[in-house]
């Protein structure tokens, strides 16, 4: 008869039976199904009565002298057991809690017991049953009495789907899972041996050391030059050492052009970021005068390191840039072109455009004189933008350029200007110019025409007024050319100022008929008279007297056809072509100014020509240079060379002194005390449209010297078509000279000579 369990003995709880041989139910775990998770870890039971080895594992399932509450050390094969959902019906893993024996070695018996799945339990419980086992067992028993005793402590409840279920082997808490929520799967604790796994951590980081060593061995032996040159590419930035520009000053050394300090505005586009592009262009273009699209499209350029966005900035606005603290904006100091005087001379000077390359004028001409060679320095530069005080540092200083002093007067240049700007409104002409001249030195003193230009705001101005109308405009000079045919007949066609002409007011050579500017019965006039008088019809019956090559090779003497050879650019030679060219009427029109073209500079020539005793002095207009510590250069010597004869240079000088008396053509040329000689024009001009002079306007001009016995100064006076009032160069050209005149006798401080003019016999004796 079985023995009901009382205290001490481990029994089932009540409702629950036992099975057929006494024992309690057990689950698949601890039998010998070898595809379970028993199969790995053994429960430490068997199903017969074989007794347990004295000691020691066995089957490797427990320790001997360990108390069976904790969790057993898994099979060698590590299978996880399954849990209780995956594996129904299956018992999972369980230790005896009841005694320190190993698992049996015949795993191999069946288990007669149905396979029942386990109750949970608690490890409260197991506890109270082994305790009380201890203290009713008896000290010595049978080894039956013992199996059967530890038989009842490790046996599980039977599981039948009614009633709580008991405490679960081996411990635990006893509680059951919340409904819908899987147990978590025991993970179980693989034990190594300790210093093998401090073998493979050592050997793991020897490996990964090595790695490192050998890409710095790479980096700091064989590829160092590779990556260093990479380094110092990426770093070194070469930036431009500009050269200070050479002033340009009149004959006194004043500024008309100067080079004061400037900023130049830059721009890194790899680190400005995409939001911060367009209040850098918010702020910069009206500042600077940008235009925002292009300003917004240079700074756009992730992949460019440096772009410059303006030239020239005045420091305050520099200032005013780099206090934004925009990050890619920055600012390099440089050299901005200034020109005190504004329009002063524009025409003539130029102006130096944002690249800091002279564009036009003497600053084009003589850029390679007035710009100088400019440095570089290559530095290290920050991916911040900033130069690095300490890294590597190459430079070569830049080469100032030279200061280029013009034979130019300030004084007399503006009050030259401001009188030609003024007749050219009144008068509504095209343009106009007027030059004065120093006859026996050819030095240029005032070189001025209108409308001009502000140099400091050349882009605001018509691109039509930034050349030199002085060298660039070719125009017919009319009877101011009607001197060089009188020099031609006088030196060698053996004319006279005396020598009788009867003029009438119009002449046919072939088939043209040549008028005079005005209808007048047949006068009887001297060659003077002629002269004084202007007449076409008789500077052609003089003409006369020579051939067509000598009028040509006086022409040529004169300056006729080539270049003065001022430094100027696109200076036009005129328009005159050889005998062979011309047709059979070509020399009429020629010898009194028509059908051959001329500058105003090679006018003022002819009459500095006159003016000089028949020496021509080639015009010059820099009179030197100035290096270093204004050490100054002088420009070589102009050439001179004898055109005619000084006698024959003199008795033209007397002849153009009647000009400017009541029976002359410019009267309103006198200036009150001084002896004035010179030569009205009135020229038509070619009419583009037919080929013809119909309709084509007019060239006005005045071209004299004075004192006339003494000639110091020669001024030429040019307005193209004027459409107000008179066109005769008497009415319109005259008084310009008059006021110009009268200025520049009194700046150069030349007093009247206080001779009595020649008696000039306009009209012939029969």
């Amino acid at each position: 008869m079985t023995k009901v369990p009382g205290r001490g003995t481990a029994g089932p709880p009540s409702g629950r039976g036992r099975g057929p041989d006494g024992r309690g139910p057990r689950g698949a775990a601890g039998r010998d199904d070898k595809s379970g998770p028993g199969a790995a870890r053994a429960s430490g039971r068997q199903t017969g009565n074989t007794p347990r080895p004295p000691a020691g594992r066995a089957d490797g399932a427990g320790r001997p002298g360990r108390k069976g509450g904790g969790a057993r050390r898994p099979a060698r094969s590590g299978t996880v057991p399954a849990s209780r959902k995956e594996a129904p019906g299956k018992d999972t893993p369980r230790k005896d809690t009841a005694r320190k024996d190993t698992a049996r070695k015949d795993t191999g018996r069946k288990d007669t017991a149905p396979k029942e799945k386990p109750a949970g339990r608690t490890g409260g419980a197991a506890t109270a049953i082994k305790r009380s086992a201890r203290r009713k067992a008896p000290a010595k028993s049978s080894a039956a009495e013992s199996r059967t005793a530890r038989n009842a402590q490790g046996a599980r409840p039977k599981t039948d789907g009614a009633g709580p279920r008991g405490p679960r082997p081996g411990g635990g808490s006893g509680r059951r899972p919340p409904p819908g929520r899987p147990p978590r799967p025991r993970v179980p604790f693989h034990r190594r041996d300790p210093l093998k796994r401090l073998n493979v951590g050592l050997l793991v980081v020897a490996f990964v050391l090595s790695l490192f060593a050998g890409r710095l061995v790479q980096l700091q032996t064989i590829d160092s030059g590779q990556y260093t040159e990479q380094a110092m590419l990426q770093r070194m930035r070469e930036l431009t050492l500009p050269a200070v520009r050479g002033d340009i000053t009149d004959a006194q050394g004043n500024p008309l052009a100067m080079t004061v300090e400037a900023r130049a505005i830059f721009a890194d586009p790899s680190l400005i970021k995409a939001d911060k592009r367009q209040p850098i262009v918010n702020a910069l273009a009206p500042t600077l005068g940008l235009n925002p699209a292009t300003l917004l499209k240079q700074i756009s350029k992730p992949a460019t390191r440096f772009v410059y966005l303006a030239h020239g900035v005045r420091p305050d606005q520099a200032r005013l840039v780099s206090s934004w603290n925009f990050l890619g904006i920055g600012t390099l100091p440089e050299y901005r072109r200034e020109y005190p005087n504004d329009s002063l001379a524009a025409s003539v000077i130029g102006f130096v455009n944002d690249t800091g390359s002279g564009a036009a004028g003497l600053e084009s001409s003589l850029n390679g004189v007035l710009a100088g060679k400019a440095g570089w320095q290559r530095v290290e530069i920050s991916p911040e933008g900033q130069h690095i005080p300490m890294g590597e540092d190459q430079k070569r200083p830049s080469v100032p350029g030279r200061g280029v002093r013009l034979t130019l007067q300030r004084d007399l240049q503006f009050k030259a200007q401001q009188a030609i700007e003024r007749q050219v409104r009144a008068s509504r002409a095209k343009s106009g110019t007027v030059i004065v001249m120093d006859p026996r030195t050819g030095r240029l003193l005032a070189m001025a025409s209108a409308p001009g230009f502000d140099p400091n705001d050349y882009a605001d101005s018509d691109r039509s007024r930034w050349g030199s109308p002085l060298v660039q405009d070719a125009y017919e000079p009319g009877s101011t050319g009607k001197v060089v045919t009188a020099a031609a007949v006088m030196e060698h066609g053996g004319v006279t100022p005396q020598t009788p002409y009867t003029v009438p007011d119009k002449i046919k050579k072939y088939d043209v008929v040549f008028h005079d500017s005005h209808p007048h019965p047949p006068e009887r006039l001297t060659f003077a008279g002629v002269l004084a008088k202007s007449s076409n019809v008789g500077t052609i019956m003089a003409s006369e007297s020579i051939d067509s090559q000598r009028l040509y090779q006086t022409l040529r003497d004169f300056g006729f056809g080539r270049r003065t050879g001022l430094p100027l650019p696109g200076e036009t030679p005129g328009l005159l072509v050889p005998p062979a060219k011309w047709s059979g009427t070509d020399r009429y029109p020629i010898a009194f100014g028509q059908t051959v073209s001329v500058n105003a500079v090679q006018m003022a020539s002819v009459y500095s020509t006159i003016a000089n005793g028949g020496v021509r002095v080639a015009p010059n207009l820099v009179a030197g240079t100035v290096g270093e510590h204004d050490r100054f250069t002088p420009a070589p010597e102009p050439v001179r060379e004898q055109v005619i004869s000084e006698k024959t240079a003199r008795q033209i000088s007397d002849m153009l002194e009647g000009v400017t008396t009541k029976e002359g053509t410019a009267p309103k040329a006198q200036i009150k005390g001084y002896r004035v000689a010179g030569k009205t024009g009135t020229a038509e001009v070619v009419n583009p449209r037919c080929g013809c002079y119909d309709g084509g306007g007019y060239t006005a001009s005045f071209a004299g010297f004075a004192p006339a016995d003494d000639p110091r100064l020669v001024v030429q006076v040019v307005l193209q078509d004027p459409k107000r009032g008179s066109h005769y160069g008497g009415d319109a050209a005259a008084p310009v000279f008059k006021d110009v005149m009268s200025f520049a006798l009194q700046s150069e401080k030349i007093p009247p000579t206080g001779s009595r003019p020649p008696i000039i016999e306009i009209r012939a004796r029969d």
